[in-house]
């Protein structure tokens, strides 16, 4: 969590509302305050004199799905039997939109909370993995839905070696003789 500085701040006062509003500016100028007006540390406002943007769970999901993938070293989303079950899923014309496997979120009017479920290759640094996709999905977010990102967790589920990914379906390679 201490990958951004700018989220500390303006986590201490999540509505934009209270008694610290007036220390941003002049008497008269709370409610110009970026907290105010729903800014979040991207430029984007949320809340208006003229209305209010919601994003929903949905979207905040699909952004931080794509960002994840986006890293070298993350091989698929999901955590065990519903990973498989998004596998066949996604081989069915029409079927379900898998970018938000693997994906959990809680949205609020001004802050997201994302958690990943990973699987990434095996030879490759799951730590750097992981703080890389933890960097992209906190940056992703944050520019595209404006929401102020408070966390990133990732739970890394397994490890793909190549070879193995078919074994999983039932006795094919193990009907075979180990030695020949």
């Amino acid at each position: 969590m201490t990958d951004t500085g700018a989220k500390v701040p303006n986590r201490g006062n999540p509505t934009g509302s209270g008694g610290q509003a007036g220390s941003a500016g002049s008497p008269g100028t709370a409610s110009t305050s970026p907290r105010a007006t729903g800014e979040s540390p991207g430029g984007t406002r949320l809340v208006t004199d003229m209305g209010k943007t919601q994003i929903s769970e949905a979207v905040v999901a699909k952004v931080a799905g794509y960002a994840a993938r986006e890293i070298p070293g993350v091989h698929s989303m999901g955590a065990g039997m519903a990973r498989r079950m998004g596998q066949l899923r996604s081989l069915v014309p029409g079927g379900v939109d898998a970018s938000r496997q693997g994906v959990s979120v809680e949205v609020g009017e001004r802050e997201a909370a994302i958690d990943l479920d990973l699987v990434t290759y095996y030879g490759q640094n799951i730590v750097d993995v992981s703080e890389a996709v933890r960097r992209n999905v906190f940056d992703r977010v944050q520019t595209m839905t404006g929401l102020q990102v408070v966390e990133v967790n990732i739970n890394v589920d397994d490890v793909y070696v190549e070879g193995e990914g078919n074994g999983q379906n039932g006795g094919e390679d193990q009907s075979q003789p180990r030695v020949q």
